[in-house]
């Protein structure tokens, strides 16, 4: 592609309208463009990690871009992955997308516990203190079992929360501790 294509903004709104991962041919002045990068993360939300620096700290953008696929949380800014509501969205979304919000809020309990109903496994991204708090424990074996591979030891030999797990998954067993196991 032309350098003088890539940086057509009608040629370019046409293709990442059509496919937002398009985004990555521009040129950097139209990646750096509000309207071109909205329009791109808004029909693909991983587009967000072509965004221009600036943009990539843009609130407006990056919830569009996490509401579309909470994956795209990756690429934005350290200050927005601190942003509770872009973080909360993006985790509705993709409950793996804890791993990519700052550390107070893998520590917070309302975000970890929307994560772990999500995808229970996103359990491995949260703090030690949320790993052994037990209703937070329990929404994550509810929904995959195997979370309990990532639980606190204190929850491993949890009789309810051991139960949960293998009543959804008897390989869960397996992440139980020893006394548990034996029982």
């Amino acid at each position: 592609l032309s350098a003088e294509l890539k940086a057509d903004r009608d040629i370019v709104m046409a293709a990442v309208k059509q496919n937002g991962d398009a985004l990555q041919y521009a040129s950097a002045e139209l990646k750096a463009d509000r309207d071109i990068v909205m329009a791109a993360v808004k029909q693909h939300g991983y587009a967000l990690k072509s965004a221009s620096d600036e943009l990539k700290a843009d609130r407006d953008i990056v919830m569009a871009a996490v509401k579309q696929n909470g994956y795209a949380l990756n690429y934005a800014s350290d200050e927005i992955k601190a942003d509770r509501d872009i973080v909360m969205a993006a985790i509705k979304k993709y409950g793996f997308a804890l791993e990519h919000a700052s550390d107070e809020l893998k520590a917070d309990r309302d975000i970890v516990t929307a994560a772990v109903k999500r995808d229970g496994r996103a359990l491995r991204q949260a703090t030690a203190e949320m790993k052994a708090d037990r209703d937070i424990v329990m929404e994550a074996v509810k929904q995959d079992a195997y979370a309990l591979d990532y639980a606190a030891d204190k929850m491993k030999a949890d009789h309810d929360i051991v139960m949960a797990a293998v009543k959804k998954c008897g390989y869960a067993l397996e992440f139980a501790s020893r006394e548990m196991r034996a029982d």
